[in-house]
């Protein structure tokens, strides 16, 4: 079962869903804005994309600069601004039975979860 961590004012994540549905795979779209991720679940996907969470984070978005953030700040800061704020949180992402995941950035990224 694969899973879209989703933003539907979000062209990128309109077209990572479009991607879905052509694959036509089977899939639950979380509305993360709505639904936000815990820490735990944010270092799982971070862990899973072998990412640090500055890399999963929507950098020139106002709210990086309006929490004072840095690029350079530690992992554990990183990741509880995107708790507290998760439209920081960059889009989309897909996971993949838990177990692997994609950042749709570009959004043709998550076509290698398909094999």
């Amino acid at each position: 079962m694969y899973v879209i961590w989703h933003n539907p004012r979000c062209r990128k994540s309109r077209e990572a869903l479009a991607i879905l549905k052509e694959a036509k795979v089977d899939f639950e779209i979380r509305e993360y804005l709505k639904n936000p991720p815990s820490r735990e679940e944010l270092a799982h996907v971070c862990s899973l994309l072998h990412k640090k969470p500055i890399e999963i984070t929507r950098t020139k978005q106002a709210e990086f600069r309006e929490l004072g953030l840095t690029k350079t700040d530690s992992d554990e800061k990183i990741l509880n601004a995107l708790v507290s704020t998760p439209q920081l949180i960059e889009r989309a992402l897909v996971l993949k039975d838990d177990e692997a995941a994609a950042l749709g950035r570009p959004p043709e990224n998550i076509r290698h979860l398909f094999s």
